[in-house]
């Protein structure tokens, strides 16, 4: 993994959580970039969603922004002031006590590597197509490829993105499971969200 692409974490970011209620991956995807745009992150900012299962299941959000990056905490306020959404970060929570409280979760999971499905992170906008393996893990912050009851991909294999790479943090690094498909390529294991029964997504 190159220097440019290392993900923030300790020391190098502030976290944040955000908790709307949302009902799908898909959606917490689209609200994911909608943070990323609103909030004008930079290529460092690492987005997460996170399974939700206290109380009705859903998804919630954690950001790890570069420290000093003024805002984030501001904007994400105004998602919570309603009621319909709970915030948190080093300010403190905010909005609906039990939301802000998963959100509060969901950033503290990302900030100690131990949770969290990657969907913005440094070099996921230029996975698209297919790449080589070991192309994917220099140009992104993804540092590990696994395959289920299988052997990695090695640096010269082809992977079809489908443009939808997703990576998990496991023990503070970010990987991605993968899948081998036909041709002998890979594809990531998890498919786009429109091409799973939403209701499956977060089932208890």
């Amino acid at each position: 993994m190159s220097p440019s692409h290392a993900p923030a974490r300790r020391g190098a970011a502030s976290w944040f959580g955000l908790d709307t209620g949302t009902r799908t991956l898909g959606e917490a995807d689209d609200l994911a970039h909608e943070l990323v745009d609103r909030l004008r992150l930079p290529e460092s900012a690492v987005v997460c969603t996170h399974l939700v299962r206290l109380g009705e299941p859903h998804v919630a959000l954690s950001l790890a922004v570069p420290p000093g990056f003024d805002g984030v905490w501001n904007e994400l306020t105004r998602y919570a002031e309603h009621g319909t959404a709970g915030a948190a970060g080093g300010s403190g929570r905010s909005g609906r006590p039990d939301l802000a409280a998963a959100a509060a979760l969901a950033a503290a999971e990302h900030q100690a590597g131990t949770g969290g499905r990657a969907v913005v992170f440094p070099g996921s906008a230029a996975l698209r197509g297919t790449v080589l393996a070991g192309e994917l893990l220099a140009r992104s912050a993804i540092g590990r490829l696994v395959v289920f009851g299988g052997q990695p991909p090695e640096a010269g294999d082809l992977l079809e993105t489908r443009d939808h790479v997703r990576p998990e943090w496991r023990d503070g690094e970010l990987v991605l499971a993968v899948t081998r498909i036909h041709n002998g390529r890979f594809a990531p294991f998890e498919a786009a969200p429109s091409a799973v029964c939403q209701a499956d997504q977060i089932s208890p």
